[in-house]
């Protein structure tokens, strides 16, 4: 097959074929291009303070809308149940965060990350009682593969937390990042999220359709030479390198 291949004009037919290939991933590429440049950005308030349980409710999976939003929520601190997560870091700073119990005005678990120490710092003194906090609330962690219960934690899994706090009966399924820290843990970075984008689907279509059709076009040449090699061997097989079996 590859000494027909290798014939002026099918050399010729595979120089057009990627010829035809090339000028229909150029017009993928600009369709691509085009779906990019008219990409919508999702624009949503997530800096406008707001009540927390005006954007989420207490075991229910955490909305769009709510993640990432700066929120405040009144309530008290469940005393006993601070941990520490280690291995993180805050704005590229190493630290342990420091994570409490926050049972809020209407009864439901909060975990809150109100701040970080040096590494193997421990757990500082902490204010107690009623409070009313300011944050970002952002979506749980995955539940961490070491010895959550020795005491081994690095991720903040509100599935986990749970089963240190005892009697909850609802709890929210995210988590809030403290704005002020009190002394004398330092404040937890917590940026605003990266805005959404939705791509042009219509060009975005149209750029695979073209990347397509350049795959069919050498398709097309394998197929014709395939096919010439086909017939000779059909008319003769001692010309294809086959012996006629007597």
């Amino acid at each position: 097959m590859w000494r027909i291949a290798r014939r002026p004009k099918w050399i010729a037919a595979l120089l057009l074929a990627l010829g035809v290939a090339a000028g229909f991933a150029a017009l993928g590429q600009w369709q691509l291009e085009r779906s990019i440049d008219e990409a919508t950005v999702v624009e949503r308030d997530t800096e406008t303070p707001v009540p927390l349980q005006s954007v989420a409710e207490p075991q229910t999976v955490m909305t769009s809308d709510a993640s990432g939003r700066r929120v405040v929520v009144e309530g008290s601190w469940v005393e006993g149940d601070e941990v520490i997560v280690t291995g993180r870091e805050s704005a590229g700073e190493p630290g342990d965060w420091v994570i409490r119990h926050f049972e809020t005005s209407d009864g439901a678990g909060l975990a809150v990350a109100v701040g970080y120490v040096a590494p193997g710092a421990g757990i500082p003194s902490l204010p107690v009682g009623e409070a009313r906090l300011l944050g970002r609330y952002v979506p749980s962690e995955s539940p961490q593969q070491s010895d959550f219960e020795a005491g081994e934690r690095t991720a903040i899994a509100v599935a986990e937390l749970i089963n240190l706090w005892g009697d909850v009966e609802t709890v929210y399924s995210g988590y809030l990042v403290l704005e002020d820290a009190p002394a004398p843990l330092a404040v937890i970075a917590a940026p605003p999220p990266e805005a959404d984008v939705e791509l042009n689907l219509l060009n975005l279509f149209y750029a695979i359709e073209w990347a397509v059709f350049g795959g069919f076009a050498v398709y097309l040449w394998w197929r014709l030479v395939r096919d010439e090699w086909e017939k000779e061997q059909a008319e003769d097989p001692a010309r294809s390198g086959l012996s006629a079996r007597p």
